[in-house]
């Protein structure tokens, strides 16, 4: 009995491990930055830390429900491009089933951790999941996708001051539309290495539109306009030096992401993509969260 016990044990972790390494778990870390200097700046210095962890476990909560749907809904896709075949649910690692039940699982949390925040918070929850949702069907009808991803990070910081003061000012609006754009630019340049398998089976996607080129361009003009934004809500804010540091540093770096990639050369898109874009948003968020604290 006890090693039937422990054996269901550790097949439950291991499917759970399965699990978030197909939805990528850590790459929370994308996100998680922008949701707490949020809470760090509506709070002119130090938040109430109960508050913050909850926070925190409402944006981990959304984004693995937005992965574990965009995995369930694009299982056939995945099918089809060698890029992606190997991923859990087209090799049988997991089940739709299992994927849908961790996909609700992260949902409650999310709604958890939403009930305890102001409450208009608990009335606006449905939203960002109806984006995370609706984000993977848009590359079956438009090349502006990826607009639908960056439209999940342009909630999160005017949903943290929502969700903390109960107020949404311009700033935090400012803020989300530039990390709109910054997310935007790294999926346009990570959809540059899909672009001929998304033409094959009629999906949709700037590379797919217009060629690498293009999308290239692309992708730099919105992480220009993501830096201007950036800076412009600094200035709304009265923000320190640090912020403008901050905006700075991550201009420096998004120079340089976009300098691994080129229209003859595609080798470094997944540093370009996973590393740098992770290092970019811990970057400005310390130097944000340094300068509110002091």
């Amino acid at each position: 009995m006890t090693n039937t016990v422990s054996h269901t044990g550790t097949e439950s972790w291991r499917r759970l491990g399965i699990f978030l390494e197909s939805i990528k778990f850590q790459h929370s870390v994308f996100a998680l930055p922008f949701a707490i200097l949020a809470a760090f700046l509506s709070a002119s210095g130090w938040p109430d830390w109960a508050l913050l962890a909850w926070v925190v476990l409402a944006m981990v909560g959304m984004r693995t429900f937005g992965m574990a749907a965009n995995r369930l809904i694009d299982a056939e896709i995945d099918a089809r491009n060698p890029r992606t075949a190997t991923r859990a649910i087209p090799v049988g690692t997991i089940s739709r089933a299992a994927m849908a039940a961790y996909m609700f699982a992260a949902g409650l949390i999310f709604g958890i951790a939403t009930s305890q925040l102001d409450p208009v918070t608990w009335r606006l929850a449905p939203i960002p999941l109806a984006v995370m949702i609706g984000y993977p069907y848009l590359k079956r009808f438009t090349w502006l996708a990826h607009f639908g991803m960056g439209a999940v990070y342009l909630i999160v910081p005017p949903a943290v001051s929502l969700a903390l003061t109960g107020s949404m000012p311009f700033g935090f609006v400012l803020i989300g539309l530039g990390s709109m754009a910054w997310v935007a630019g790294f999926d346009v340049l990570y959809a540059t290495a899909d672009f001929k398998i998304d033409r094959e089976q009629g999906l949709h996607s700037i590379p797919a539109k217009f060629g690498i080129p293009a999308a290239l361009v692309a992708s730099r003009v919105l992480h220009v306009v993501a830096v201007m934004l950036l800076a412009f809500a600094g200035i709304v804010f009265g923000a320190g030096a640090l912020y403008f540091v901050g905006v700075a540093a991550a201009a420096v770096l998004l120079t340089y992401e976009q300098s691994l990639v080129s229209a003859s050369g595609l080798s470094k898109l997944d540093m370009a993509f996973f590393t740098m874009n992770g290092v970019i948003a811990l970057v400005f968020g310390t130097f944000v969260v340094i300068g509110e604290v002091i």
